[in-house]
C-alpha cells in the first residue's frame, strides 16, 4: 500500500513538473499594426525584437524571380539563415548585392535554376540583378527570430516569445521607425503599434 502511494506521488510530482516546465516555455505572441505617415508603405515593413537573449533559429528561406519581380520583396530572416534565390523567370538572372552586411554574386543562371546565399551578418542586404537593372527586393536579416514582415494593411504577428521587456522597432524601405518597448508574458499577446515616418 505504502509503495502504491509512494508510486502516484511520484507520478503527480512528474506530471505537475511537467505542467509547469510546458507552461514556463510556450512564450507569448506579440501582435500590432504599423502605423506609417504614407498609407502605401504600411506593408512590408519589418518589425522586429532587439535584446532577446537565448539561441537563434537559422531559417531556410526562398525567393523567386518572376516577371521580373522578386517575390516576396521583402524576406525577414534572423543571422544565420540561407535564403535560395530561384529562378522561375522565362529569362537569365544575375542577382547581386553590395550592401554592406552581404556582398555576394551569383553570376548569370537560368531559369528553372535556384542558388543558396547564407547571411550571417544582421543588416538590411538590398537584392538588385545585372540583367535587369529595374529589379530590387530586400532581405532584412536581424539579429534574433523574433520578426515579423507587415501585411499591406500593416498588421503583423511575432509568435513563441520568450517572456520579458524588449526593445521593439521596424525597417522600412523608404520611412523611418520610432523605437518603442514592448512587454511579452508566458500564453499571452501584447499588442503594440510601430509608428513610420519620415
Amino acid at each position: 500500500m505504502k509503495s502504491t502511494s509512494k508510486f502516484l506521488k511520484t507520478a503527480l510530482f512528474v506530471t505537475g513538473f511537467g505542467f509547469m516546465a510546458s507552461n514556463a516555455f510556450c512564450g507569448g505572441t506579440i501582435t500590432g499594426t504599423v502605423d506609417a505617415s504614407n498609407a502605401k508603405y504600411k506593408g512590408d515593413a519589418v518589425v522586429y525584437l532587439l535584446g532577446v537573449k537565448g539561441p537563434v533559429t537559422p531559417k531556410h528561406e526562398s525567393i523567386d524571380q518572376k516577371s521580373l519581380v522578386f517575390v516576396p520583396h521583402v524576406t525577414a530572416v534572423p543571422v544565420g539563415s540561407t535564403v535560395d534565390f530561384k529562378n522561375n523567370d522565362k529569362v537569365n538572372h544575375n542577382i547581386f548585392s553590395a550592401s554592406a552586411a552581404k556582398k555576394f554574386n551569383l553570376g548569370t543562371y537560368n531559369p528553372g535554376m535556384s542558388k543558396p546565399v547564407t547571411f550571417d551578418k544582421p543588416g538590411a542586404v538590398n537584392l538588385l540583378c545585372n540583367v535587369h537593372s529595374e529589379m530590387s527586393g530586400w532581405v532584412i536579416v536581424t539579429e534574433n527570430q523574433y520578426a515579423a514582415v507587415s501585411e499591406h494593411d500593416g498588421k503583423f504577428t511575432i509568435s513563441n516569445v520568450p517572456a520579458g521587456t524588449y526593445k521593439i522597432t521596424a525597417w522600412s524601405e523608404k520611412l523611418k521607425a520610432q523605437e518603442g518597448t514592448v512587454t511579452v508574458a508566458d500564453g499571452k499577446t501584447s499588442t503594440v503599434t510601430v509608428k513610420l515616418a519620415k
